[in-house]
């Protein structure tokens, strides 16, 4: 089995239209690139080409100028955050404070001191007065990302502060007030988390004041060129045309943040000037395969990406798996296949 890359030179009537019509997608998509919007939001730059995402930041504009909370959802990795910042930017509290917190990184009983502050003496360590983050966002914008991961008491205590715009530092005695305007993010179904007793739907009310959904990548795929383009601009490197067709083709589960860092493999593995098929992840190659059955020997470039990895190691198996996201042994499986062990 021929396990490069290949194309077949032999006489097809259809071969000089498909060429021709390939050759006028790939004129579309470097059209699509060249046609870009970049603004950036508080050091976060937005790179947009595709007609969802430049309808969303016109949303995000308008909804920037009222004083209403926003909840923002969409997937992992689509950029939830920077549409939050665009929303401040676009307010007339911009030039406050922008403030955020994610509300899945830490404990019940440190969020809580995180958000509403405490007193000196409130607990073992509370040596000094400390301002929350409701405190430190006053007059501005505070971000409360990953909010569907909140439990049900800080649900309770946040939907009081959002309330009354008032509250108790942890430990305190005397009421706090803040003029906060709340950006909510998540990846979850927060209408279903309701459903499921798992939200309080009055606290979803309180939030969903104003609803932006961020869309995935591969409903925007004439964002896909630009963005990577945007990734590779601190290299020297380019895009193969067939690179370029198994990026636009992924379905990017991770989205944006998947992009971004499938590219920085891309250029840690290149060896030339051009990055090629064989330099991207495995994972993108598979899915290129599963979703247009492409022109390329999919078992050829995943046996040259482990053969350059395994290289670049020094033939350390694990190290080797590590880096292109596989365990040993299907490594080893992989290997066997080939008829190739490496020790």
């Amino acid at each position: 089995m021929d396990n490069s890359l290949h194309r077949s030179d032999e006489a097809d009537p259809g071969r000089n239209d498909g060429a021709e019509q390939l050759s006028l997608v790939r004129a579309e998509k470097n059209r699509a690139a060249r046609e870009v919007q970049r603004e950036e939001f508080l050091g976060m730059t937005t790179v947009i080409a595709s007609q969802p995402m430049r309808r969303l930041l016109t949303a995000a504009n308008r909804v920037g100028r009222t004083n209403f909370p926003v909840l923002i959802t969409g997937e992992s990795g689509t950029g939830k955050e920077l549409i939050a910042r665009a929303v401040h930017h676009f307010s007339p509290r911009a030039g406050k404070p922008f403030v955020d917190v994610n509300c899945a990184a830490l404990p019940e009983h440190l969020m809580e001191s995180e958000l509403f502050g405490y007193e000196k003496g409130a607990f073992s360590g509370a040596e000094n007065l400390k301002p929350g983050l409701f405190e430190t966002a006053h007059a501005g914008t505070l971000l409360l990302d990953e909010i569907g991961e909140l439990d049900s008491r800080m649900q309770a205590k946040l939907l009081r502060a959002l309330d009354g715009q008032s509250f108790f530092r942890l430990g305190g005695s005397r009421k706090v007030v803040a003029d906060v305007r709340i950006v909510a993010a998540t990846n979850l179904n927060l209408e279903e988390a309701v459903a499921s007793g798992r939200f309080r739907r009055d606290l979803f009310h309180r939030l969903d004041a104003f609803h932006l959904r961020v869309p995935p990548l591969r409903e925007r795929p004439d964002d896909i060129l630009p963005l990577a383009l945007w990734f590779l601009r601190d290299s020297s490197l380019t895009l193969s045309d067939e690179a370029l067709d198994l990026l636009t083709d992924y379905a990017w589960p991770g989205n944006v943040r998947e992009l971004r860092n499938s590219l920085n493999k891309a250029v840690m593995f290149a060896t030339g000037p051009v990055i090629e098929p064989s330099d991207l992840p495995m994972e993108i190659v598979r899915g290129y395969g599963e979703s247009s059955g492409g022109g390329f020997s999919l078992d050829g470039l995943e046996q040259q990406t482990i053969y350059r990895v395994l290289e670049q190691t020094g033939g350390h198996q694990q190290k080797a798996a590590d880096l292109l996201g596989i365990s040993r042994r299907t490594l080893i499986r992989k290997l066997k296949l080939y008829r190739r062990i490496v020790a």
